[in-house]
């Protein structure tokens, strides 16, 4: 049997397979056939997309899917993948489906799908998708049992009322200066109106999407730029959100960058200390810096660390009763109001405590100090575990001990992309880097493209 489902969707190169029409056509019709069967009545499926240009095309194919099957789409447009977790909810639906490839460029894309209750499928519902499409179609409805597509109103609105309600008390940002990376995806029209709507002067870049420039040398994964206009406009705080708007990364007035972890250690201590945080609970990533670590032992948390991926963090989350998790990349899972990482809540919420602290970012930033680390990735030929080549292990071992108790080592198959991908930390820069690329020259030798 194919494995079309990776660590977060079907992804790959729009118009080709996994990702033709063909293909989504088929995901379409056997996700109906497994929520109509686990339902037992018609499906009601929300479907929104990010601002790609092969978003109609897939779209179209997944939509036609579901109504071959005789189940209806509620399409709601351009909407963050966060914003379909909170409407497959809201809107009663029995699946959620998000066509879009976060982070990567325009010519890939991907299909994300959750359950009713708005967190991402399991694995054994991807499975049973997958057996699906190697077997003859299955029932064709016709006449009035065909399902149809239905353009739904008020979406965006109703989300944007999730985000707003989410600060338990309107919050007046008449006096705050706001500079927005859109990354030309999602949250080019929903973000600067939230901001705008609770009254902050907003300055808005890389709104204006064509289908082709969504994370062009912009977004979460570039935050030099956003930086550069929090110091040009004098800004009091920057946020840059990649193209389906799950992720977040922020520039305080000073124009210091301040990722995930920070996120995490200040929302974590403010609500431990308003006493809004149960249990002390955080969860977070292995990718996580030691100073996330260290910050969270100082103000009475409890942390637990899992593999890369957000949808780790929700299972321990869940799992042990914790409120506030994420990564280090920006995705940031508040439980008591979505079941995803939401980079647009993130926002909301850490404003709010900026907001209640009468502070600056950079001054309640001071919760934590970022040990220096590198990350390199690494283009391979094939999936290879890179701990299965004796040199690369040992190499990896040789670093491990050099660094000792003073840093760490990881090294990782990316769960998305072909990549490897090399992080190191510690207390001297100079150490981890020459460290580092030792590890990155066996690997390129044996495994790299």
């Amino acid at each position: 049997m194919k494995k079309y489902f990776g660590t977060d969707g079907v992804r790959g190169t729009a118009n080709i397979d996994p990702l033709s029409p063909e293909r989504v056509f088929e995901i379409g019709r056997a996700s109906a056939n497994v929520m109509l069967k686990n339902t037992g009545k018609e499906v009601r499926v929300v479907i929104g997309k990010d601002t790609r240009l092969s978003g109609d095309m897939l779209e179209a194919a997944f939509s036609a899917g579901v109504c071959s099957f005789g189940g209806n789409v509620l399409s709601v447009g351009v909407m963050p993948t966060p914003a379909i977790a909170y409407l497959t909810k809201a809107l009663n639906a029995d699946m959620g489906v998000v066509i879009s490839a976060s982070h990567n460029s325009y010519e890939d894309n991907g299909i994300k799908i959750f359950s009713n209750d708005g967190l991402k499928l399991p694995d054994e519902k991807e499975l049973e998708i997958e057996k699906l499409l190697d077997k003859t179609p299955g029932k064709r409805p016709t006449g009035k049992e065909i399902g149809r597509i239905i353009n739904t109103n008020g979406a965006e609105e109703k989300y944007l009322s999730f985000i707003k309600e989410s600060l338990d008390g309107y919050i007046n940002l008449q006096e705050m200066k706001i500079a927005v990376d859109c990354a030309n995806g999602a949250t080019s029209y929903i973000v600067p109106k939230l901001f705008r709507d609770l009254g902050a002067e907003v300055i808005s870049y890389n709104n204006e999407p064509d289908g082709m420039n969504i994370n062009r040398q912009c977004g979460s994964l570039y935050p030099e730029f956003i930086r550069e206009k929090v110091l040009s406009h004098k800004a009091d705080i920057g946020l840059t959100f990649d193209g389906d708007g799950d992720r977040l990364i922020v520039v305080d007035e000073t124009g210091e960058i301040r990722d995930g972890d920070f996120i995490m250690a200040i929302c974590a201590k403010y609500l431990i200390e308003e006493n809004r945080l149960p249990n002390k609970k955080i969860v977070a990533t292995v990718m996580s810096n030691l100073g996330f670590d260290e910050a969270i032992e100082k103000i009475g948390g409890e942390l637990t660390k899992t593999k890369v991926g957000d949808r780790y963090v929700l299972e321990e989350m869940m799992l042990r009763g914790a409120y506030l998790g994420g990564e280090q990349s920006g995705h940031i899972i508040f439980l008591k109001h979505n079941t995803t990482g939401d980079g647009v809540l993130t926002a909301t919420q850490l404003i709010g405590i900026i907001c209640r602290a009468k502070k600056s970012l950079s001054e309640i930033s001071g919760c934590m100090k970022k040990y220096p680390q590198i990350l390199i990735n690494i283009p391979i030929k094939e999936r290879k575990d890179p701990f299965g080549i004796p040199e690369i292990k040992n190499v990896i071992s040789d670093a491990e001990k050099k660094l000792g108790d003073s840093g760490r080592v990881l090294v990782r198959l990316s769960g998305t992309e072909p990549l490897v991908r090399v992080m190191l930390e510690g207390k001297d820069k100079e150490e981890i880097e020459r460290l580092g690329q030792e590890i990155v020259n066996v690997i390129r030798e044996k495994i790299a493209k």
